[in-house]
């Protein structure tokens, strides 16, 4: 599974938010082949894995700030996002080949 994700591709969706580096959960998504709402699902069901530190909502300004560049924030009500420690939290949730092949890519 080597270069399951080319690193430009994880490079553009990577910004930086109240001076963190941070991946959307939308974009996290669409790399682990799942839906949206499934993955936050599986975050609520760990809550306890996910810290203010490693995950986080954006307000309403921030996704206006972003949604420039992701066009499909505008009509988001809330975007999840995810700190580097937040991705690799990811891996222990979402428990397939494809989670830790698609964290590996990211955390490179």
């Amino acid at each position: 599974m080597k270069n399951l994700i080319p690193q430009e591709v994880v490079e553009q969706k990577i910004f930086i938010i109240r001076g963190h580096k941070v991946m959307l959960d939308k974009d996290l998504a669409e790399l682990y082949g799942v839906k949206t709402m499934v993955l936050n699902q599986a975050v609520k069901r760990n809550l306890k894995r996910f810290p203010n530190d490693f995950r986080f909502n954006l307000s309403r300004e921030e996704i206006r700030g972003i949604s420039q560049i992701v066009i499909s924030l505008k009509f988001s009500k809330s975007v999840s996002v995810f700190t580097e420690q937040g991705v690799a939290m990811l891996s222990s949730v979402l428990n397939s080949e494809r989670a830790i092949q698609v964290n590996i890519a990211i955390m490179r």
